[in-house]
């Protein structure tokens, strides 16, 4: 489409009334951003299904609407192929990764490890997950300015200036609390508009029957082909995205860390992620892939409505526009992608502050009370959407998104990846072998790149070679191994790491994790909640005093970890406060806390509280 899809005043006024309420979410959270801990992290206060909804919203993103519209347009329902793998990975995750770096607190991926190996490893992880973030950053802007552009007929890159402007606002300001409540919002309607699209799709075809009989049964396979085409094949897809892709995902996303660090405990984080891959995810499959197999109906029943010169990066707008029979339906599914959007890119914004703050700032500037600190993120947060934004240059010379976040995939996530899998499941993984992974597995990867025919041909599974594209897909696969092997071939060679040094770092060591988390030994007697009034006393300490009934009935002792929230069980845990159990009082039904713990919890009074012990 090289000309602007005819819109009226009524629908730019619906998408701006989007923009006006988003920012006007971020206004209002950024009350809650009290200390770095909880413009990074939330204060650890959601409840598994808020954050649920926020990991979805994240995960689907702009990019996925776009990429996976244009290759269902292509090769049917084999889209769905790339977003179905994360269940292939998440036991790991939620018994391994997940608990490490809850109870360890770390502040960010390169502050693990800081504490798995030393200050170097630490300085190669930060300029490795920094590049990954700022690139998906760029990928987003850049799915959001082409899906404005066939509507607007403005210059690709303005439409990105003006987009990140007004993303850069709320994200700067808000924080994650902010983060997390637009992505609630967003992450309902993004799934509500997918479902539209395909429900309205089949009703300007005239049925499902008529959708169905349209597409060629090679169009109705689950999965591609083996190994070809070159350009799209399941060996290639699965290495690509299911390994690169989804394992980095789970596992570097620094943004997506900060979601499950941002939940009341560990077991929350279990509920969030667990219900995310087994019930959102195969619906997010149909959501961000149906547009493009109902164009490819639409070309095939009635081609004279079909554009044949439509991009493939526009598939998914053209269809939207052709079904929807009204501009402010039309209008709503496009605020949609920008929520999807929205969404992806906050995270991302929100995480590379997280890193640059703790993991590049603090070690240099020390000693700074901590609203220092919360301003200088404040501003890093501002300098990382003009850093994505000017990054879309280098994406756009990618023929489509997919090709891009392809590439992006399988070049940036394996050094990373690999270490953090040996450095929680190798307990003999040590520094020496961690450098080696970065700085070796690089040197190979970029040989790789040079010359594919010799690297990469001995693991290309029969992929055809193509000159100006060498093995796009499996070159992940390549990258990995050159990383893996990199890393345990020092490790091999070296002294192991020491059991001292690791110990609460390996998933072979959680229970020290726990421990350290605590500060003594947990107490895993299963209590029941405690629903209480609360007073304010004057005292300094970080504790809060229930009465001995009320601790008996949460098997609690003192020392134990406490977490109270507003009993209205809506708000998520926005309402909460974390603290310790201090010496019982008398008064059942009371519980006694400082005007600490009030200021971040914003209690109200005269409403209930829920208690409950951690752990």
């Amino acid at each position: 489409m090289n000309t602007a899809i005819e819109t009226s005043q009524w629908f730019w006024l619906i998408i701006v009334s989007y923009f006006v309420v988003v920012l006007g979410f971020g206004s209002f959270f950024a009350r809650f951003n009290k200390t770095t801990q909880d413009f990074f992290f939330s204060g650890r206060r959601f409840s598994w299904w808020l954050v649920t909804m926020s990991i979805v919203a994240t995960g689907v993103g702009s990019h996925s609407f776009l990429k996976y519209s244009a290759k269902a347009y292509e090769h049917g329902f084999s889209s769905t192929m790339t977003y179905m793998n994360d269940w292939f990975f998440m036991p790991l995750f939620l018994f391994g990764w997940l608990p490490i770096v809850y109870y360890t607190r770390v502040r960010s991926i390169p502050d693990y490890f800081q504490r798995r190996f030393n200050s170097g490893v630490r300085v190669l992880a930060t300029v490795a997950i920094l590049g990954y973030m700022i690139g998906y950053i760029a990928i987003g802007f850049l799915t959001m300015g082409k899906t404005l552009e066939p509507l607007l007929g403005w210059d690709l890159y303005t439409i990105i200036f003006v987009v990140a402007v007004i993303s850069g606002i709320y994200i700067t300001f808000g924080g994650q609390t902010a983060v997390i409540f637009t992505d609630l919002l967003q992450g309902f309607i993004l799934i509500f508009a997918g479902v539209l699209i395909f429900i309205l799709g089949i009703k300007f075809l005239g049925g499902f029957s008529i959708f169905w009989n349209a597409l060629s049964p090679e169009f109705k396979l689950p999965l591609a082909h083996f190994n070809n085409p070159p350009n799209f094949n399941f060996v290639g897809i699965f290495w690509q995205d299911g390994v690169a892709g989804s394992v980095g995902f789970l596992f570097m996303n620094q943004g997506l860390i900060m979601r499950f660090m941002a939940c009341k405990s560990v077991r929350e984080g279990r509920k969030a992620a667990a219900f995310n891959v087994l019930v959102l995810l195969p619906i997010s499959t149909v959501v961000v892939s149906n547009a493009g197999w109902i164009g490819k109906a639409i070309s095939v029943v009635t081609p004279a409505a079909w554009d044949a010169s439509t991009k493939l990066d526009h598939v998914f707008t053209q269809v939207a526009y052709l079904i929807t029979g009204s501009e402010v339906v039309f209008a709503f599914v496009i605020a949609a992608v920008a929520a999807a959007l929205m969404s992806t890119v906050d995270t991302l914004i929100n995480a590379v502050a997280a890193v640059v703050i703790n993991d590049v700032y603090r070690p240099i500037v020390k000693n700074k009370d901590d609203k220092h600190y919360l301003k200088i993120a404040m501003i890093v947060s501002a300098i990382a959407t003009a850093v994505g934004a000017v990054s879309t240059i280098f994406f756009n010379n990618f023929p489509t998104l997919y090709e891009a976040h392809g590439f992006f995939h399988s070049t940036m996530t394996p050094p990373l990846v690999v270490a953090i899998f040996l450095g929680i499941f190798w307990k003999r993984y040590n520094t020496p072998a961690a450098i080696a992974t970065f700085l070796g597995g690089a040197i190979l990867m970029w040989i790789g790149s040079k010359y594919p025919q010799i690297f990469i041909s001995p693991f290309d599974h029969g992929i055809d070679f193509i000159v100006d594209r060498p093995y796009s897909y499996i070159r992940a696969l390549y990258n990995t191994l050159a990383c893996a092997a990199s890393g345990v071939l020092v490790g091999l060679l070296t002294t192991p790491a020491t059991k001292g040094s690791i110990e609460g770092l390996t998933v072979w060591s959680l229970d020290k994790a726990r421990e350290l988390f605590k500060g003594s030994k947990p107490n895993d007697e299963e209590g029941k909640p405690a629903k209480i009034s609360w007073k304010v006393e004057n005292i300094e300490s970080d504790v809060m005093r229930f009465s001995k009934n009320d601790m008996t009935l949460m098997k609690a002792n003192p020392g134990d970890l406490v977490y109270i929230q507003d009993c209205r069980w809506w708000l998520g845990g926005l309402k909460s406060a974390h603290s310790v159990f201090g010496k019982p009082h008398g008064d059942d039904g009371i519980v006694y806390i400082n005007h600490s713990h009030l200021d971040h919890g914003h209690f109200v009074q005269g409403l209930e509280l829920k208690a409950e012990k951690e752990m």
